[in-house]
């Protein structure tokens, strides 16, 4: 038993430092697309929603991709600013579809997320997408 306690303790620091991550968006990253009717992000663990934010925008002319995550992010829901429309969702979810306005001009766009994994940590990000 005690030739285990090593081990134990191990995978236990390891599962302990993990945070929950994005492990797919759609649209992909930096990927072309016509104007799709929403965005997809799916985590490698259930998020809980309610305590989660889920913003879409147009980058604005000379900022960046992550200047405008955080544009978004401040953004209040149903903003003029914002293409994402609101969404329904389950309290705790590891693929979260957030549906898109159908007026989507050629451009690009930013997905920008901050969220609160199950184990209480905040976790943010962003990514980019364009219509063509």
């Amino acid at each position: 038993m005690h030739r285990f306690t090593p081990l134990l303790a191990a995978l236990s620091l390891s599962l302990a430092g993990a945070h929950t991550a994005v492990t797919g968006v759609t649209p992909a990253l930096n990927a072309t697309v016509a104007a799709p009717a929403s965005v997809t992000l799916t985590f490698n663990e259930a998020v809980e929603t309610r305590f989660s934010t889920f913003r879409v925008m147009a980058v604005p002319a000379g900022k960046t991709a992550q200047a405008a995550a955080a544009l978004a992010l401040a953004e209040k829901p149903g903003s003029a600013c914002l293409v994402n429309r609101a969404a329904t969702l389950p309290a705790l979810a590891a693929r979260v579809t957030v549906p898109l306005r159908a007026d989507l001009k050629p451009g690009a766009y930013v997905i920008a997320w901050k969220i609160l994994s199950e184990d209480g940590h905040p976790v943010s990000g962003h990514s980019s997408f364009r219509v063509r």
